[in-house]
């Protein structure tokens, strides 16, 4: 009795009807037949724990029968089952990889492979359901729920892809449109009376200048004279008198005309003679 799931194309889920069997394996002179026979004795009572739904039981028997024996694929297959039924599928897978590593006939195998494909459907990694399912048609091409799990993950397949493509485009065309919403952003923010670059810069500096010297005009109006006072600026310029310098050499000048006045009248006095009175 074969253990395999159907999968449901309706919608689209993986359901593993399990009943535990045990999977004999074929005689070879090579192989310990009482180290094999204790591992089929415990994957027998392991079948029977399962069946009363004592899990950890089933779990520990089967682990002991693997550890007996590597020739008997049953152990790892069932308890791979097991662990698919509690959904446990990636210790499941690694059981299923197992037990068709070390089965010898092709229908072993092919349940193995079988089973690893529907784990892979569960987690959605199509693409490795199929090789998986092909792996198994390998091994018996004649089992039609292979075949139809093979098509059914192959159209699964088909669809992520194009999923993902559809989600790339978008991605795309979100991207495209952020940069074309930054670019008119920065456009908008250009055009900003705000900011005005070197040319508002050179603009607002000369409208500064012209207040500023519109403001300077205003105080020097302010300062004029009136009629009659001395004017502000009392500097002398370069080689140009003051009015005080002009006034002190003026008088300097009237002074000295008025000793060479006084040296001519008196040489004129000087120069006339006295009459002087004898006493006769």
């Amino acid at each position: 009795m074969k253990m395999k799931s159907r999968i449901i194309s309706l919608v689209f889920i993986l359901s593993l009807g399990i009943c535990p069997v045990l999977l004999l394996a074929q005689e070879d002179p090579e192989v310990d037949k009482e180290a094999l026979l204790a591992s089929q004795n415990l994957t027998w009572e392991a079948n029977q724990e399962l069946s009363d739904n004592k899990f950890v039981d089933a779990e520990v028997d089967y682990r002991r029968a693997i550890s007996k024996s590597r020739a008997n694929p049953a152990a790892p297959y069932n308890l791979g089952n097991a662990y698919y039924t509690n959904e446990s599928y990636s210790e499941a897978f690694g059981r299923f990889k197992e037990a068709g590593e070390i089965a010898s006939e092709k229908p072993s195998k092919h349940r193995a492979y079988h089973n690893m494909g529907n784990v892979f459907m569960k987690n959605k990694e199509y693409a490795k359901a199929v090789e998986a399912y092909k792996e198994a048609l390998r091994n018996n091409p004649a089992d039609e729920e292979t075949r139809y799990n093979l098509a059914l993950a192959k159209e699964m397949l088909k669809k992520q892809q194009n999923q993902q493509q559809n989600d790339e485009n978008d991605k795309d065309d979100k991207q495209d449109q952020d940069q074309k919403e930054d670019q008119n952003q920065g456009n908008q923010e250009e055009d900003k009376p705000e900011d005005k670059g070197e040319e508002g810069e050179d603009e607002d500096q000369q409208k500064d200048q012209n207040k500023k010297g519109d403001g300077e005009e205003e105080k020097q109006k302010d300062r004029q004279p009136s009629e009659g006072d001395e004017p502000q600026d009392k500097k002398p310029r370069p080689n140009q008198l003051s009015p005080q310098q002009i006034e002190n050499l003026l008088e300097a000048m009237e002074n000295e005309e008025k000793k060479v006045q006084e040296k001519m009248e008196a040489r004129k006095v000087k120069g006339v003679k006295k009459k002087t009175e004898k006493d006769w």
